[in-house]
């Protein structure tokens, strides 16, 4: 605790009791989080002190972001203080579980209270959108995160060079997700909007309280972008399957309630739910090709190898979806190349002397 001492935050004018400090978390950046305990004095609880080195991590999205979240009515956690020279925060400790330590995909029943409060903490966020207030999630941004899956997963992880003839299926790919995507309604996107970042409150889940909502945490890279981003982040969690009966279920709460707030004023979405899944699974399929990239980099570059053993879901992912668009199809015999997946091959025979 001694680190915070020559920047802005002191332990004794918080309560904070440093001899209880250690380690809460660690994420795929350079950020860590500690937990310590506050005297009675100053209210009793725990505190968390984000460490974000400066020379790897700009805290500024972060205390943006949480404002603006806070002021959707979305439970985030409080900024104390900030140390900016030093990379410290103190926040307010918005619990010790994620939802996805509570949740289990055989009991899918038992989830729909915390699937449906993390709805209404979505729609409030996106309610509150407007533009020009957040990064814009454009065509440039798209792309560099769809290059990670060739740069990282395939031409780094999988160790294949794509022919020129595997290079035009792939960006031709790539050229019709990002279409579909950017023809999307806009607003502000989480963009990690999973149950990993969502937090059960210390005292018990209430949503009817204020208190008792889930947190959101991990909300620092926000954008202005497709509406669908952040449904499909959390109904095709990186760390967690569920049946696509469940999917849709979810799915067709948050679209309800995203057509109760005025949301969904693009291609008929309003009155045709189909048309709206539609663009989720592409938006996901985005997500998904972006995310088996990055958890490549996180294992090859940053010595992180917990993120690629999920790699094997994005795939499924992937392929699940490509396989339910003809215009997907040559990806998905693409992925099945890079994968050794043997595509099968559907005969057709006709009887004899039947021509």
């Amino acid at each position: 605790m001694d680190a915070l001492a020559p920047g802005q935050i002191s332990a004794p004018a918080h309560g904070l009791l440093p001899q209880t400090l250690r380690l809460a978390s660690a994420d795929a950046s350079f950020r860590r989080y500690l937990r310590l305990e506050r005297a009675v004095t100053h209210g009793g609880g725990t505190a968390i002190v984000m460490d974000a080195p400066p020379a790897h991590e700009d805290c500024r999205p972060f205390v943006q972001v949480a404002e603006l979240m806070r002021a959707a009515g979305v439970r985030v956690p409080a900024i104390w203080d900030w140390d900016p020279a030093n990379g410290f925060m103190l926040l307010s400790d918005l619990g010790t579980q994620t939802l996805l330590q509570a949740l289990d995909a055989e009991r899918p029943e038992a989830a729909l209270p915390y699937f449906k409060d993390a709805i209404a903490a979505l729609v409030d966020w996106q309610r509150a959108s407007r533009p020009g207030v957040l990064p814009p999630y454009d065509e440039a941004l798209l792309r560099r995160e769809l290059a990670l899956f060739a740069d990282w997963y395939v031409g780094r992880h999988k160790g294949v060079a794509l022919d020129a003839a595997q290079q035009r299926t792939l960006q031709a790919a790539f050229d019709l997700i990002v279409q579909r995507v950017l023809a999307q309604p806009t607003v502000w996107v989480h963009r990690d909007f999973m149950p990993r970042n969502l937090m059960l409150p210390h005292g018990g889940f209430d949503p009817a309280r204020p208190e008792g909502r889930l947190g959101v945490l991990d909300f620092q890279d926000a954008v202005h972008g497709p509406l669908t981003y952040d449904i499909a982040s959390l109904m095709r969690d990186a760390f967690l399957s569920w049946d696509e009966e469940v999917v849709l279920d979810i799915t067709i709460r948050y679209w309800e309630a995203a057509r109760r707030a005025g949301l969904l004023d693009a291609e008929g979405w309003a009155q045709d739910f189909g048309a709206f899944y539609r663009a989720v699974e592409w938006m996901g399929l985005q997500r998904h090709l972006k995310v088996a990239g990055i958890f490549a980099r996180l294992t090859l570059r940053d010595g992180k190898p917990q993120y690629l053993a999920d790699a094997p879901r994005f795939i499924g992912y992937i392929r699940h979806t490509a396989a339910r668009y003809r215009e997907l199809k040559p990806l998905l015999q693409l992925i099945d190349a890079i994968e050794g997946i043997e595509t099968p091959v559907a005969w057709s025979l006709g009887r004899p002397g039947l021509g």
